[in-house]
């Protein structure tokens, strides 16, 4: 029965004119849950290939589910050199890093057909009419406290309960409140809450607080901003940037420099954070391989919705200043 009365809740009022991308995937809570609700409909399943450079928390659904992980290595282009030969009951699992690789990555797929699952965490404007089953991390994108969609699969989630998330908010609120490093602590402990909970669908929180984001406008921003960066740093980065026709919108700014750590610390002295991908990376790879220089120096620039032209100047001008 409706509750009428009583206090307030947050005022999320829905636009029906806004609409939210990704609308007929399933809703789950995390992206890691979105590829695990992807690997349950599947009983056939032998070996899921990964590539080496990719995150920790991927390999939690795949342990659930007690499949045999294989890898594949990517070279400091983020391509795959050497593509696997997989059998034809094995998954392969093909990243879309930083939300530029929309077209290679379609390209791969299309060889590997039903045997593949795109990891879209990093790319949630990327393009889900491919009929490819793939899973995105909206929470990479917009202030959420957590969420994953799962595209191109059957919805069959009456046996799985919803998750709540009003207790994995305190980071959001206290960056608005204080300040991003008086929220940190609280962000990778509501991360953390995420591998000790189950798969569950999606909150009526997160829900309702993504169909109120303005996609179009923030992907509008994202193109913006990222045109700035590469036009003053494509000339001093190593990694081989596809053309911006091939792709809907990154996810950060991908700056591949040598001594990258140095200035990643540079970078955070300043006030601007650039997170690692993926500190895991730096401890199972060799420090020659080409995943070990991408963990260690590759800088992802923000380049989201918060920030305009200014804040790309200021990123550009510490960068070139530790040069």
């Amino acid at each position: 029965m409706k509750e009428i009365g009583a206090y307030f809740e947050l005022e999320l009022p829905l636009d029906p004119s806004v609409k939210s991308l990704h609308d007929d995937g399933v809703r789950l809570n995390s992206a890691r849950h979105a590829l695990e609700y992807i690997l349950s409909l599947q009983s056939d399943i032998d070996s899921v290939w990964l590539p080496t450079y990719t995150c920790e928390v991927v390999y939690e659904p795949l342990k659930r589910r007690g499949v045999k992980v294989l890898r594949y290595n990517i070279d400091r282009n983020l391509k795959i050199p050497q593509l696997p030969q997989i059998g034809p009951e094995d998954i392969i699992i093909l990243n879309n890093y930083y939300g530029i690789l929309d077209a290679y990555i379609n390209k791969i797929a299309r060889l590997y057909g039903q045997n593949v699952i795109i990891d879209n965490a990093q790319a949630w404007y990327a393009d889900s009419d491919n009929g490819f089953r793939a899973f995105y991390s909206p929470r990479k994108f917009f202030g959420l406290p957590d969420g994953g969609i799962a595209v191109n699969v059957p919805e069959e989630t009456g046996i799985i309960d919803r998750d709540k998330s009003y207790d994995r908010c305190s980071h959001l609120l206290k960056r608005i409140d204080v300040s991003a490093s008086a929220g940190y602590h609280d962000f990778t402990e509501n991360s953390a809450k995420l591998s000790d909970i189950g798969m569950m669908r999606m909150s009526n929180l997160t829900g309702r607080l993504l169909n109120v984001i303005d996609c179009e406008k923030a992907k509008n921003i994202r193109l913006k901003n990222f045109a700035y960066l590469s036009g003053n740093l494509d000339s001093i980065n190593e990694l081989e940037l596809p053309g911006a026709q091939t792709y809907e919108c990154p996810m950060v700014y991908p700056l591949l420099v040598e001594n990258g750590a140095r200035i990643r610390r540079h970078l955070i002295e300043n006030n601007i954070f650039v997170a690692t991908y993926w500190p895991n990376v730096l401890e199972e790879c060799p420090k020659h391989s080409d995943e070990y220089y991408l963990a260690d120096n590759l800088l992802a620039l923000p380049i989201d919705q918060r920030y305009g032209e200014e804040d790309m100047k200021r990123i550009v001008s510490v960068i070139k200043a530790k040069l």
